[in-house]
């Protein structure tokens, strides 16, 4: 899933981060309301996570006001140290879908993370991936090839779901650097061809039909070969 995290406070925000990454999610991060808000408002999401105090002229809950003012239903968690029953309360009437009180255990974050995620996918939004006969199921995340079931890493899978939603397209290796690794130096570095190599040998085996392409001095394509 890709997720939005707006949260102030440095260290909690590192560690959410690394968290849902290290589960496979797709994580950006907002550290104050301004910057919450534009994302939130330009950009798909399929959760949120905010928090509820925020520095600057809006809060976590005016974000979320505006938001469901503007018709944006992406399903939100407010994260907040207030938690008494009262600002409970008056958080859900602001239009969140959960409330999850600080201090909190990432175990719990990430399920009802994965629950608000999972509702989203019943309500409409999009679930499965396709490019010729490879799938994959966003909530399940499962991977098959025509009849077999394709085991990938957390960032095996992570690659693949950029290279899928970006079908037909060429991806440079800077765009999956700082789509799937989070890097935005050292251009140098091999780990991209390292892992398509991987993701390659475990998507085409045998007589399969090639879908991953490597295009010459730009980067790769994920496309039915003619």
């Amino acid at each position: 899933m890709k997720i939005l995290i707006v949260e102030d406070n440095e260290r909690v925000a590192r560690f959410v981060t690394r968290g849902l990454r290290e589960a496979g999610h797709t994580v950006e991060h907002a550290d104050n309301g301004r910057d919450g808000m534009f994302s939130a408002a330009s950009e798909p999401y399929d959760v949120i996570v905010m928090d509820r105090m925020l520095p600057g002229n809006i809060d976590g809950l005016g974000i979320i006001a505006a938001l469901r003012k503007s018709g944006n239903r992406t399903p939100i968690l407010i994260l907040s140290a207030l938690n008494d029953v009262d600002e409970r309360i008056r958080g859900l009437r602001s239009g969140g879908d959960d409330y999850l009180t600080k201090p909190f255990a990432f175990g719990e974050l990430l399920a009802r993370v994965d629950a608000l995620g999972r509702r989203s996918v019943e309500g409409g939004a999009e679930r499965v991936l396709q490019v010729g006969d490879l799938h994959m199921d966003l909530l399940s995340r499962r991977v098959t090839r025509g009849s077999r079931t394709v085991t990938l890493q957390p960032r095996e899978f992570k690659l693949l779901e950029y290279l899928m939603r970006h079908a037909n397209q060429v991806v440079t290796r800077t765009m999956l650097l700082e789509a799937v690794w989070d890097y935005n130096f050292d251009p140098q570095t091999n780990v991209v061809d390292v892992h398509i190599s991987k993701l390659r040998q475990k998507l085409e085996l045998d007589a399969e039909r090639p879908l991953l392409r490597t295009v010459r001095n730009a980067g790769y394509m994920m496309c039915e070969h003619d």
